[in-house]
């Protein structure tokens, strides 16, 4: 795979670059949200925590990120009494706020964005005892999750769309008729026809994209068995390994996680597994996005990978998922007429 060691003063800037958690939406009025990305601070009596409502909360929201190679948790939860909720947490990125009590008016689940900071997320669940609080957040527990990753992938892509790689972009918008915004660093590996490899190396990890464009011929194309042999043939032609002979494939000893979608308006699927290089030993977690571009009759794949040896990946790859979300076709207005148009049905078998 050419996996070479560069910039390292690159890296410092990146690194700095994603710190910094929409620092110049900061205001007098609004505080920068803190915190590590992935971390969720639930305000709860510590009875609570240790008991049915802590075991739910734990058990749905710190169960392991699927197609991982390592096990870790979807958010590293923090629990804090409500005595001890001052305005160090008060400033964190996603927060929990417990409510177990006879005396609460209205039991529910609410959801507010910005409380105490910029851009932050926060449930609030208040429940008059402990059998209804297990009860509303089992009642609630998808939306809940799906809120929280979503604001960690709208703060990826408010960073990037701030200051992005301005080479990738042009590249993407002249060349493939999309744009996609990465964090300044990443460089073109390999170009070839209707295809793109895009990496930001560091000493320690990498994360890749590639991209590359086929024709639409049937809704077959949004399957895991149409996809993954044409991925496979591509990886295997573009994206060599560090050692003669080797190259990048799916792992296919697990299955893949599949998923139809849609992706501003158009039709898409994304799947999730681990990635290996045949031939060496490297390896590693992916995300990929394909995404139906009508118009011209082509499906559009982003294939985002991240190779970390010994170090956790979570964030990671949710900064690369979010990279592929980025993407945005320039014909979209036909795409939208067209999509009004004509209900596809697409095969989701297989």
């Amino acid at each position: 795979m050419k996996f070479k060691i560069y910039q390292l003063f690159s890296f410092i800037v990146l690194t700095a670059f994603l710190l910094s958690c929409g620092g110049s939406e900061s205001t007098p009025m609004r505080k920068n949200i803190t915190g590590n990305a992935g971390e969720l601070v639930v305000v709860i009596s510590k009875d609570s925590w240790e008991g049915a409502p802590g075991n739910v909360l734990r058990e749905y929201l710190a169960q392991p990120q699927a197609m991982l190679p390592q096990e870790e948790p979807l958010f590293d939860l923090i629990d804090v009494p409500h005595n001890g909720f001052k305005q160090i947490f008060k400033t964190t990125r996603n927060i929990i706020q417990t409510s177990i009590s006879p005396n609460v008016d209205k039991e529910g689940v609410s959801y507010t964005d910005d409380v105490w900071a910029f851009p932050q997320a926060t449930v609030q669940i208040s429940a008059k005892t402990p059998e209804k609080f297990v009860e509303l957040f089992n009642d609630n527990k998808e939306k809940i999750l799906s809120y929280f990753l979503s604001a960690e992938k709208e703060r990826n892509t408010l960073n990037y769309n701030r200051i992005y790689e301005k080479a990738v972009f042009n590249t993407l918008d002249k060349e493939f008729g999309f744009t996609m915004k990465v964090p300044p660093g990443f460089r073109i590996v390999k170009k070839a026809k209707d295809f793109l490899w895009i990496q930001y190396d560091t000493p320690d990890i990498f994360q890749g994209i590639v991209i590359y464009t086929y024709p639409f011929r049937s809704d077959s194309a949004f399957t895991v068995n149409y996809q993954l042999p044409i991925r496979d043939s591509i990886l295997k032609a573009q994206v060599e390994g560090p050692t003669d002979g080797s190259y990048m494939s799916t792992e296919k000893r697990l299955d893949q996680v599949f998923n139809v979608k849609r992706h501003n308006g158009n039709y898409a699927a994304e799947m999730r597994g681990l990635w290996r290089v045949e031939n060496d030993f490297m390896g590693g977690p992916y995300v990929a996005l394909s995404e139906l571009d009508v118009a011209n009759q082509r499906v559009i794949n982003a294939f985002g990978f991240v190779y970390a040896p010994s170090k956790d990946k979570r964030n990671l790859l949710r900064q690369v998922e979010s990279m592929i979300y980025s993407i945005k076709l320039n014909n979209q207005s036909d795409n939208d007429k067209l999509n009004k148009q004509e209900e596809l049905e697409i095969n989701v078998e297989g």
